[in-house]
């Protein structure tokens, strides 16, 4: 029995840990830092909602997608400035419109394939993203 509340004590150590590692980076992290990391969220979030497809753990797909849906849509898409990135802001609102409604597919219809497109989309994003990063930190 006190083992059982040992490891339960550990797990929620290990969380907040985990957490405060988060917070901690979230606090230090530039702009530019902080994009990278919600892109990387979103792509951590879209994989653990595929895994949990693939395991018919309908609950906890839905908490990844929602969590993975959270991100685009309150982080991403609202850290656009439509007015300083022009056409460059106005698609990439696109893209993340089309990125949502890929999710939701998902989460509607248990579609690994729309979770894979919505993956590789973020992917090419993010890696552009971070060869810009790259750039001005050379220059």
């Amino acid at each position: 029995m006190s083992s059982m509340r040992g490891a339960s004590a550990y797990g929620r150590g290990a969380g907040a840990y985990a957490r405060v590692g988060i917070e901690s980076a979230t606090m230090s992290a530039n702009p530019h830092r902080l994009i990278v990391m919600l892109f990387d969220g979103a792509i951590g979030a879209i994989r653990a909602a595929r895994i949990h497809i693939e395991a018919g753990n309908t609950g906890e797909k839905g908490k990844s997608i929602s969590k993975a849906l959270e991100i685009v849509n309150d982080g991403l898409a609202a850290a656009l400035d439509i007015e300083k990135g022009g056409e460059i802001a106005e698609r990439l609102a696109s893209l993340y419109d089309y990125i949502a409604r890929l999710l939701l597919s998902a989460n509607l219809h248990n579609d690994v394939e729309s979770l894979d497109q919505a993956e590789r989309l973020l992917g090419d994003i993010a890696s552009a993203w971070r060869e810009i990063g790259t750039a001005e930190a050379q220059g």
